[in-house]
């Protein structure tokens, strides 16, 4: 499946100060799968490693301190003939802190050999960050390149041309459609391969439950033993706390008498490893927001719109026609896609309880309120008087309905979401 990602990788290719590549990401989006396909349809031959508890490549790289060793030994391990610009070296399950210092060999010397390495864990990015290197984040598939797999490449142009240039889309119930669809599978190319393949709503909730457990998995990686049970109390009980009237994360609802400072560590791991979304409250709205978070009032949301949807334990009638859940998930895709392209989250709430669902600043400074409208609350006025109170030029209110413009509040259809990414962050 053709993914966003594979631009980046022909541009690094032919970039002339090229360095060793790392590319971090959760597990099961599809990292190693893109970087073999490019390996194999841009290179005369792939090198690949799994390193993972892998102590003939940990031992050569603490060992060898040459770039011409390290590839001689590389290519004795492997049985293939490295060449300079024409074969892609691959390191998978990047863990070992000594691989990484030989990337930085590599990158330090401008070396004409070709190296991506792929990591999972995020929190690994402090212990080998280094201008040496070049990293590359990659998320999950986003509703564009959900279209893209369907042969709807056409549609995608459409809707991004209407987006900027603020026209109504000739396709919108079409459109509309098939944003459902991908809220029911999520964005894990393996839900999006199964549905391709005729698989039905049964066999992708399987699927997805497979991959919950995986995510769920991951947690066994935190430092402390104690915040393991407690990251998957956290996940679990998301469908909770987002079908609460006020989505505020509460410690109450994983169980009696739970306080803030036993989870604090547990929720930080789950963030800063793209396991779980999180979006704090802005006690004021001023440039930089962080500076008015309130870290004691925060949202957290899924990684995939598809795996909440099956922690809810929907069929896809019930997700049509119970508008409580469809705001759900509506904010949760907004949530995710707006982190996935680069935005920190804020939402602000004024002492009278009303809500914008998301406040956001891009690199210029500019602040950008977001309202989610549906049909349980179509008669919000929250971003109206927010807009007012800060004087905020321009505000965004996401709803159901077609592309319009009503004074300064530009109404954006759901599915225009991923356009976001063209706010300049």
């Amino acid at each position: 499946m053709e993914r966003k990602i594979d631009n980046f990788f022909q541009k690094w290719k032919v970039d002339s100060i090229r360095k060793p590549l790392i590319i971090y990401g959760p597990r099961q989006i599809g990292k190693t799968y893109s970087v073999l396909e490019f390996g194999k349809k841009e290179y005369k031959n792939l090198i690949y490693f799994n390193t993972h508890n892998n102590k003939n490549i940990i031992d050569l790289f603490i060992k060898e301190k040459s770039t011409e060793k390290i590839i001689l030994n590389l290519s004795l391990l492997s049985g293939e003939t490295i060449l300079k610009e024409d074969s892609l070296i691959i390191f998978d399950n990047i863990e070992d802190i000594e691989i990484a210092k030989g990337f930085k060999l590599f990158g330090s010397e401008h070396s004409k050999y070709h190296i991506i390495g792929i990591l999972a864990k995020k929190e690994k990015l402090s212990e080998i960050m280094g201008e040496e290197l070049q990293f590359k984040n990659m998320n999950e598939m986003d509703f564009e390149e959900y279209l893209w797999a369907h042969n709807e490449k056409s549609l995608s142009e459409l809707i991004k041309e209407s987006f900027n240039k603020r026209k109504t889309c000739p396709f919108h119930k079409t459109a509309l459609e098939l944003f459902q669809s991908y809220i029911l599978t999520g964005g894990l190319p393996e839900v999006i391969a199964a549905e391709l393949a005729g698989q039905n709503e049964y066999v992708l909730d399987s699927i997805k439950q497979k991959l919950l457990d995986v995510y769920l998995k991951e947690i066994t990686g935190a430092k402390n033993l104690i915040d393991i049970p407690r990251g998957i109390e956290v996940i679990e009980s998301l469908p909770e706390q987002l079908q609460k009237e006020n989505k505020k994360f509460q410690y109450g609802i994983i169980g009696p008498g739970k306080r803030a400072k036993e989870y604090d560590s547990t929720i930080n791991y789950l963030v800063n490893n793209q396991l779980i979304y999180r979006s704090f409250k802005a006690k004021d709205i001023r440039s930089p927001l962080s500076s008015f978070r309130d870290n004691e009032s925060f949202k957290l949301y899924s990684i995939d719109d598809g795996l909440l949807y099956t922690m809810y334990h929907l069929n896809y009638k019930q997700f049509i026609s119970n508008e409580n859940i469809k705001e759900i998930l509506y904010e949760n895709h907004i949530a995710k896609t707006l982190a996935s392209n680069g935005f920190s989250l804020y939402y602000y709430q004024s002492d009278g309880k009303a809500e914008v669902n998301f406040v956001v600043q891009n690199r210029m400074g500019q602040i950008i309120p977001i309202e989610l409208t549906t049909k349980t609350n179509s008669k919000a006025k929250s971003l109206s008087v927010f807009m007012k109170k800060f004087t905020v030029p321009e505000g965004y209110r996401i709803t159901e309905n077609n592309f319009q413009t009503k004074k300064n509040i530009r109404y954006i259809p759901i599915y225009a979401t991923f356009c976001f990414n063209n706010l300049t962050i």
